[in-house]
């Protein structure tokens, strides 16, 4: 699966561990804040939260944003020592139907 992780931390400590531990996992440093993976699986991806734990404090902010997972694009978000999740699911319609275009009429006083 495909894992991105924005990394907003809360000091220069937890800054510098949680670059090593991005690296020790196969992570790609593609922005400054932006870290990159596209080789990691579900049971990875729970250890690695696990030391994303160990390592932060409460003014530090994590958002991974996985695809796939359960099919499809997971937001997982550390804040204030508190994980939270946001299943993104496609639906599974067929394309959606064409649009005619919008005629604006502007009027001038």
């Amino acid at each position: 699966m495909f894992v991105s992780v924005i990394v907003e931390p809360g000091g220069l400590d937890s800054a510098k561990a949680l670059a090593e531990i991005l690296t020790q996992r196969g992570f790609t440093k593609i922005q400054k804040a932006c870290w990159e993976n596209s080789r990691m699986n579900e049971n990875d991806l729970s250890s690695f939260k696990a030391d994303i734990d160990k390592v932060t404090d409460y003014y530090d902010k994590i958002r991974l944003y996985q695809f796939p997972l359960e099919n499809a694009l997971v937001v997982t978000e550390l804040d204030k020592k508190k994980w939270r999740r946001c299943v993104l699911k496609g639906t599974a319609s067929t394309a959606a139907p064409a649009t005619q275009p919008v005629k604006k009429t502007i009027k001038k006083n």
